[in-house]
């Protein structure tokens, strides 16, 4: 059969005989031939297959273009591989042409295969003029279709929070991210930390009968965010308590807002009985007592003093730091109050925006906006420096002696703000499969 198709020219004379009918057009969504064919092509394929044959048999002339995907990073990463390098050494170790070279070289590395199992299982494409998303061609016609966009008012310039992968210096797609396998339970920092609540008319209720400073507690497996903290969030529905007791770590007297049904999990009920008035720094058991319950729409509006401050947001400061409601938030775990850094979290960033309250980033040399960790995973400078500052004052152990360019996301010092630090907590987390590195956002 094959052999009769090929002679014949079957698939060809079904789009030639039915010119002038009315078009039912196919761009096969390309595969990349940098990697090998599976069943699963052939299962994809089949189905396509399916419609464009039966449009045929509906009297529709049904051009079907082929096409090759020649998306950079899995290419990239292969060459990288195969040469022992990085992206750091392009330009230094290989040059620029020669780097690009090779991916060429290596995109298409198992289009035989591709083309042997595309004819093998019956698939009717046209392969002889297939598109390639890197030839000029394709390029230009994506400008060209950017344009159109643009001359009808369709494009502006805004932000959004997008997975990224420092070890690639890439942000990577939804797509990628939803397979299988991409989530994985880890072992991972989490941080209680505690914002001060500004005390005025709004927050006069949380120090009636209080002789303490007041926090609100947040839970994050994201510390290394805190330093972008520019808002709280907390259930308007939710039940919340405020709590007198002592920080584990200071030892100072505290009062703490959390949620109600999540006092249990932060203070033990056998600690219920011990008198707050007889506590002394360094006892082992720390004495607590609930002095009020309210709702979380009693806390929407609060003031805090910033927990790191470092920087200043670039614009609308004096929306900055103050308790949000929002629909994301739980008991399930943390305090019920959740971090909130519209730099680096999609739930966070949408929350922000409906409040007006404002990310923490910076200008970089070109006037740009940007976040406050760098594209390898490493806070910039001005932040570094005051890291390496609450090291110090706070006689923080490092493996080693740290300047201001040596704090990257994995080792943010904590203990200075923080109620409780865990590291063996389980956490679901989000993986990039090439390399199963963690992603920032």
């Amino acid at each position: 059969m094959l052999a009769f198709w090929d002679g014949d020219k079957t698939f060809e004379k079904s789009v030639s005989n039915r010119e002038g009918q009315a078009t039912f057009t196919f761009y096969e969504g390309p595969p990349s031939a940098n990697g090998t064919p599976g069943i699963h092509h052939v299962m994809a394929r089949t189905v396509k297959d399916i419609f464009c044959r039966f449009k045929t048999l509906q009297g529709f002339q049904v051009k079907r273009k082929g096409g090759w995907d020649t998306h950079g990073l899995p290419v990239e990463l292969q060459v990288e591989k195969e040469l022992g390098i990085t992206k750091d050494d392009i330009g230094k170790k290989i040059s620029i042409e020669d780097y690009n070279r090779k991916c060429r070289e290596t995109v298409m590395k198992y289009k035989d295969q591709w083309d042997d199992l595309t004819r093998k299982m019956g698939y009717w494409v046209d392969l002889e003029h297939p598109y390639i998303t890197y030839n000029n061609e394709y390029i230009e016609t994506l400008w060209w279709i950017l344009k159109q966009f643009y001359n009808k008012g369709l494009l502006y310039k805004g932000y959004t929070i997008q997975p990224y992968s420092p070890s690639d210096g890439t942000g990577l797609s939804s797509h990628e991210l939803n397979q299988p396998g991409c989530y994985k339970d880890v072992k991972d920092t989490s941080v209680v930390a505690q914002f001060k609540v500004k005390r005025d008319t709004k927050s006069e209720f949380l120090f009636k009968d209080v002789d303490r400073e007041v926090f609100i507690l947040a839970w994050t497996t994201t510390p290394w965010t805190l330093p972008s903290n520019t808002a709280l969030a907390v259930g308007s529905k939710i039940g919340y308590a405020q709590v007198n007791t002592f920080n584990p770590y200071t030892f100072k007297p505290v009062s703490v807002v959390l949620a109600r049904d999540l006092v249990a999990k932060y203070f033990s009920e056998k600690n219920k009985g011990a008198k707050v008035s007889e506590y002394k720094p360094g006892d082992r058991v720390i004495p607590f007592e609930v002095v009020r319950e309210f709702s979380g729409k009693d806390l929407v509006g609060l003031r805090y003093e910033q927990l790191m401050p470092y920087l200043q947001p670039l614009y609308d400061v004096d929306k900055a730091f103050q308790v949000v409601a929002a629909d994301f938030v739980t008991t399930e775990d943390g305090t019920g109050v959740v971090h909130t850094s519209p730099t680096f979290g999609a739930d966070d960033f949408r929350a922000a925006k409906q409040n007006g309250i404002p990310p923490m980033t910076v200008r970089d040399e070109a006037g740009n906006e940007v976040p406050t960790v760098d594209k390898k995973g490493k806070f910039i400078s001005a932040i570094g420096e005051k890291l390496k500052e609450g090291v110090k004052k706070f006689s923080i152990k490092t493996h080693k002696p740290l300047g201001a360019d040596d704090f990257y996301v994995k080792n943010l010092p904590m203990r200075m703000k923080a109620i409780r630090i865990t590291r063996i907590r389980m956490s679901s987390y989000q993986l990039f499969l090439r390399k199963r590195t963690k992603l920032s956002k």
